[in-house]
């Protein structure tokens, strides 16, 4: 399959989970997919991907919101009040929509109901497996192959898509040529818990395509995920995106930054900086430009170049 960038009409987007303040790697996300977008002309999304009731707070989202704005990075599209678009930009505003694919994906046959918790899929991992992905060895997959029956449920079921045993094959913009399994990396995938929440992998692969989203720009940690999003376009009949993966800050000590580390959370960083300092500071750490010096991200719309992007997995940053 491949990704194809539309020049012609450019749109990107940030999609933050409100579940506590942006940190430094947010900040950077954000920049980079400010600058890539608006580079070459074109828009900007915001949308609140808020679909975990437990985590997710209002309060959180205004906070992004305001943090962004402080920084300069406005958005074209998007928000918590629906600027420029149709809406709704709150994925817990969206169940109808995700609703309809799932529906479509029922229709091909290729879903099924699946008892299994979290920790039976643990519990099934072999020791070399242990790296945080979490691989479904089919327990509850029917025998026969697809097109499958459907089946009668007594108790609230994870609903899961069959996957092929079959490589997926894309570009990203920053770490090349990908090839990955999709079998090996993550066998079939849930697209509603049992609790009726959606998962992510079908709530932003429907946002993306029906948002109009052409390049996605996140962190590394998802770009094995890219593939299964992929299966998802091919299935749905979507125009997939063009993805670039960046680098995940780490603290000194070699940990990825969280909303735990409360020295790199823009509460204390707006506390230390201005928003130009923190700009120029993002700038030269992922080689945008060839100082620290502070900048504002407009200044920076002329010197962008994704291929002077960093491409290591990693990259520390004291506090």
């Amino acid at each position: 399959m491949s990704v194809s960038d539309n020049h012609n009409a450019v749109k990107g987007r940030f999609a933050p989970s409100p579940s506590g303040r942006m940190h430094l790697g947010n900040v950077f996300t954000a920049l980079v997919s400010w600058l890539s977008a608006k580079s070459r002309g074109g828009k900007w999304l915001l949308r609140i991907e808020d679909l975990d009731p437990q985590r997710s707070k209002i309060e959180y989202a205004r906070l992004i919101e305001d943090d962004l704005r402080w920084l300069g990075l406005e958005w074209d599209e998007g928000g918590l009040d629906d600027k420029g678009g149709p809406g709704p930009y709150s994925q817990s505003l969206r169940g109808d929509i995700y609703c309809h694919a799932l529906d479509r994906l029922k229709d091909m046959r290729l879903t099924y109901p699946c008892r299994c918790t979290r920790a039976d899929i643990m519990a099934t991992q072999a020791p070399h497996e242990s790296d945080g992905r979490i691989i479904y060895q089919g327990t509850c997959r029917p025998a026969a192959r697809p097109p499958f029956q459907p089946v009668a449920v007594t108790k609230p079921c994870a609903t899961r898509l069959y996957v092929p045993d079959k490589e997926i094959q894309f570009t990203d913009g920053v770490f090349g040529c990908q090839s990955v399994n999709l079998t090996a990396h993550c066998g079939d995938f849930v697209l509603q818990r049992a609790d009726g929440a959606w998962a992510y992998q079908l709530a932003v692969v429907v946002d993306d395509a029906l948002m109009g989203v052409t390049e996605v720009v996140r962190g590394c940690d998802l770009l094995l995920s890219t593939a299964q999003q992929l299966y998802l376009y091919d299935l749905l009949d979507y125009s997939p995106p063009r993805y670039i993966h960046l680098p995940l800050l780490s603290n000194p000590a070699g940990q990825r930054l969280s909303k735990r580390d409360m020295s790199l959370s823009m509460q204390e960083l707006r506390r230390r900086f201005n928003p130009e300092e923190l700009i120029g500071r993002l700038a030269g750490m992922a080689r945008i430009k060839d100082d620290y010096e502070p900048c504002t991200p407009n200044s920076l719309l002329s010197v962008f170049d994704v291929d002077r992007l960093p491409k290591q997995t990693a990259i520390i940053v004291d506090d």
